[in-house]
């Protein structure tokens, strides 16, 4: 069996995991990385929870890209007749758990029950963000779903409190924290209203070659060369679990990391693999 129809039969296989992608009539706001441009209590604050983005419009969970996600029937059967923001989310370091659920076209009731929905938001392109958070937080303490959580949402007077709520959010797991601006209405993709502030950042890049291991992953992949979209050459070792070291990703496909800043010379500090780039 050759590489390429494998590829071939891997690509197919995950397209028809989704339904056909359908538009979503609301363009999903993304966020920028927060650099501290505005006073810190011009925002509302929350916890950023590492799950798969889902968006609720009034009848089916979807992804940002408008890919149905298939939960079972009472995941959303009581969900309201209008649109929410949030994450898929089942607990700290389970971002692949819920990834592969959510790709699944035949719900595992079981497996669901361990997934909430950590709703933060209910587009309107006329309110501001203080008064959806109000929206969201009252239309959801309605719905009564134990599965579905509206998201708390904090202000701080300054970045030294806002500090001190980063921290402990990391410390305990989370992933980082999300300023939304108060005064802000929805607007779709990426903008200032909307900002992620992580202790690490995210990143891609494309694997040019498998590196041999030594010692104990003598006749494995030590570690991947990529490049990124800069033209940046760095290794990725940590990160590979052994399963991942003997079948490692192919060349020329693309991965996502976690890094901590750059060197001088414009390297990734401490990349750490986190898998194939995902499509959400």
């Amino acid at each position: 069996m050759s590489i390429r129809w494998i590829l071939w039969a891997t690509l197919l296989f995950s397209f028809a995991n989704f339904a056909i992608a359908e538009p979503l009539s609301y363009s999903v706001q993304l966020a920028k990385r927060y650099q501290a441009e505005l006073p810190v209590s011009f925002y509302h604050v929350s916890e950023k929870y590492d799950g798969v983005r889902a968006i609720w419009d009034g009848k089916q969970l979807k992804t940002r890209t408008g890919n149905v996600i298939h939960a079972p029937a009472w995941f959303t059967d009581k969900l309201p007749n209008q649109w929410l923001d949030g994450e898929l989310w089942a607990g700290y370091n389970n971002f692949a758990y819920v990834s592969s659920l959510a790709r699944r076209r035949v719900p595992n009731n079981k497996n669901w029950q361990q997934v909430s929905y950590m709703v933060f938001d209910a587009p309107d392109s006329t309110q501001p963000f203080s008064q959806r958070y109000q929206l969201y937080h009252q239309t959801l303490s309605k719905v009564a779903l134990p599965h579905v959580k509206p998201v708390v949402q904090h202000r701080f007077e300054n970045h030294r409190q806002l500090e001190r709520f980063f921290n402990t959010v990391v410390k305990k797991g989370g992933e980082g924290v999300m300023l939304h601006l108060s005064s802000a209405k929805h607007v779709g993709g990426r903008t200032k209203n909307l900002l992620k502030y992580k202790p690490y950042q995210d990143a891609e890049a494309k694997v040019i070659a498998h590196l041999p291991g030594k010692g104990r992953y003598s006749g494995k992949t030590g570690a991947l060369l990529v490049k990124n979209e800069s033209g940046i050459e760095f290794k990725i070792g940590s990160g590979l679990s052994d399963k991942e070291r003997d079948t490692p990703p192919e060349i020329g496909s693309i991965v996502s990391f976690r890094h901590q800043g750059f060197t001088k010379y414009g390297k990734p500090r401490f990349a750490v693999f986190l898998g194939p780039k995902t499509t959400f």
